[in-house]
């Protein structure tokens, strides 16, 4: 709990005597440095910083004694404030149009988390993932939130997994795939933004970000191919096995080289 209200605004030592007085309500300063094993004058000093920022209440009395805000209070004050801080900004600071689409790099397994995060969270009808199996950890939480507020999300992996997304495409692999030297993986938000990258042990661990137009039409018509494949494949699979071979072999073998 120190990291997450860290994640609010609060420094360690501050975190450490919320979680102090939230524990045991009714503590004077000193009780709370014995608790926390720091000095009284830092202690002081935090608990004076957390009643200025509306976290900590004070009784007066000798000696004084300190009480949490209970963490439901403090919960509404803080989204209260950034929603009217949200408001100011985007009132204030609209985003100027861009002459061209653009293209970002994002490398490094938390830049990634971010960039998947903020894409997802700022979806407004819908959003296709395209990743394999065993890589369905990094977008898979991001996801199901955008799901349960009512996003579209459509999941198409390679190979099999478990998950509680609602709408999934799986395409089963062949023993060829498993040579690849990387996994490739897209994300395409309301046929606007998208991201794309691969993930494996020969590849430095990056993304592309871009709402360039022509990238996301190419990841919408890798979409309706999925669809259209999958649909008659759950129809007529047993009949194009026997026309085309395992795998489509026999349309795919003169091409192998490109593929």
């Amino acid at each position: 709990m120190i990291e997450e209200l860290r994640r609010i605004g609060l420094s360690d030592l501050e975190a450490r005597c919320y979680l102090t007085l939230h524990e045991e309500q009714g503590l004077s300063g000193y009780e709370v440095a014995k608790r926390v094993s720091v000095s009284r004058t830092n202690v002081y000093a935090a608990l004076r910083s957390l009643t200025d920022k509306g976290m900590c209440r004070v009784v007066e009395s000798e000696p004084v004694i300190y009480d949490a805000v209970p963490i439901e209070q403090l919960i509404r004050l803080l989204k209260s404030d950034f929603d009217q801080t949200a408001r100011t900004l985007t009132e204030q600071l609209q985003t100027a149009p861009r002459p061209s689409s653009a293209f970002y790099s994002w490398q490094g397994a938390k830049a990634i988390e971010m960039a998947i995060r903020r894409l997802t969270a700022n979806a407004d009808k819908h959003i296709v993932a395209d990743i394999w199996a065993e890589d369905l950890y990094w977008v898979e939480k991001s996801l199901l939130e955008a799901e349960n507020r009512g996003i579209a999300v459509t999941l198409i992996t390679i190979g099999d997994c478990r998950t509680g997304l609602r709408n999934v495409f799986k395409h089963k692999r062949s023993e060829a795939w498993g040579q690849a030297e990387s996994r490739k993986f897209s994300l395409l938000c309301d046929s606007r933004s998208a991201l794309l990258g691969s993930f494996g042990k020969l590849h430095k661990l990056s993304v592309l970000e871009t709402d360039h137009p022509s990238l996301a039409e190419l990841l919408q018509s890798g979409f309706y191919h999925d669809v259209i494949m999958e649909r008659i494949e759950q129809d007529f699979g047993a009949e194009l096995t026997e026309r085309y071979g395992e795998d489509y072999e026999r349309i795919l073998g003169p091409y192998k080289e490109y593929l």
